[in-house]
């Protein structure tokens, strides 16, 4: 498969969201990752005209894809649309270029989209062969090839290990180290190759039905556009961009970044800035489940602002 497939792209657990989230007419949303637009559409049609759905995302194909979505949706009661190429962790700039204090909901959806997977120019698949590149922004400098080719020995098995928790972290970053000493490592493919090489012979549990690669792409791709990094940026610009009451919702398709969700959560409401929306993640039901097998991972959390003043740390 060559290029992005033209796939419409629906976003887990769509509707409980919005409706976790307490969007009403006359309100002001931050959909921080657009995606296709799933979501945005949902808020567009509850907030009407006196509202406004601010949109951002760092891809620009997703950012065309969810502006026209939104456009063919528009009725007579939609609201003041602002739609920004930027990542969730820049929502400070963007609502000081609109004039915007604060707002009552923030929404970030941390998956991807199917056709961004299946985008073979991307390289984000172990199962599509392309360039080893990961960037979701193609302006970021740095690529996955370049990080498998430039880190050493040990920054690569310590990567594998805290983005993605994969245990044999160290025999592949070895395996990795070896294969570029004979040539550098350009395509998605040769990755796959060498992990799958190095992971030959391990003992692996039944239940465990992943790909052998699967964590060590899903590590190279946090770090290329560093998703943790900005998720916990996202999560420290939230209670200052919040009204009293406005809520905020991160939905997660991986533990690591569930666990800096919840604890931000907890910590915050510790100190009195959020109540718990969601005291346990809600997760897909078995209906979703079975139309899209890649949201049994997804965890989704909210919290909302209190009416307290802010901590001068908040």
């Amino acid at each position: 498969m060559v290029g992005r497939p033209e796939i419409e792209h629906d976003p887990v657990l769509a509707d409980r969201a919005v409706e976790l989230l307490a969007a009403r007419r006359g309100l002001t949303v931050v959909d921080a990752t657009l995606g296709h637009g799933g979501h945005a559409v949902r808020f567009a049609s509850i907030l009407g005209k006196e509202g406004r759905l601010i949109g951002l995302d760092v891809d620009p194909e997703n950012l065309t894809r969810a502006r026209d979505r939104l456009e063919s949706a528009r009725t007579d009661d939609w609201p003041t649309l602002h739609l920004f190429r930027a990542n969730f962790a820049d929502i400070p700039q963007v609502l000081k270029a609109i004039e915007v204090p604060q707002v009552h909901v923030l929404l970030a959806d941390l998956g991807l989209s199917t056709d961004q997977m299946l985008d073979s120019s991307r390289g984000l698949s172990f199962l599509e062969d392309g360039p080893l590149d990961m960037r979701l922004d193609p302006d970021l400098p740095t690529t996955a090839a370049d990080l498998v080719n430039r880190l050493s020995e040990s920054e690569l098995a310590d990567l594998l290990y805290h983005n993605a928790q994969e245990r044999y972290s160290r025999r592949i970053a070895r395996r990795i180290c070896q294969a570029r000493h004979r040539a550098r490592i350009r395509r998605s493919g040769e990755l796959v190759a060498i992990v799958t090489a190095a992971l030959a012979g391990t003992p692996r549990s039944p239940k465990i039905k992943i790909h052998p690669a699967t964590r060590t792409f899903l590590a190279l791709r946090m770090a290329v556009n560093r998703e943790l990094e900005n998720l916990q940026s996202f999560l420290a610009i939230a209670p200052k961009t919040l009204y009293s009451q406005g809520r905020v919702g991160v939905l997660t398709f991986h533990s690591g970044e569930d666990r800096i969700v919840k604890q931000d959560f907890l910590d915050r409401r510790r100190a009195g800035v959020y109540e718990l929306v969601t005291p346990k993640p809600v997760q897909p039901l078995r209906d979703e489940l079975d139309r899209n097998p890649r949201a049994r991972s997804a965890k989704f959390r909210v919290a909302a602002r209190t009416q307290l003043p802010l901590p001068a740390d908040a």
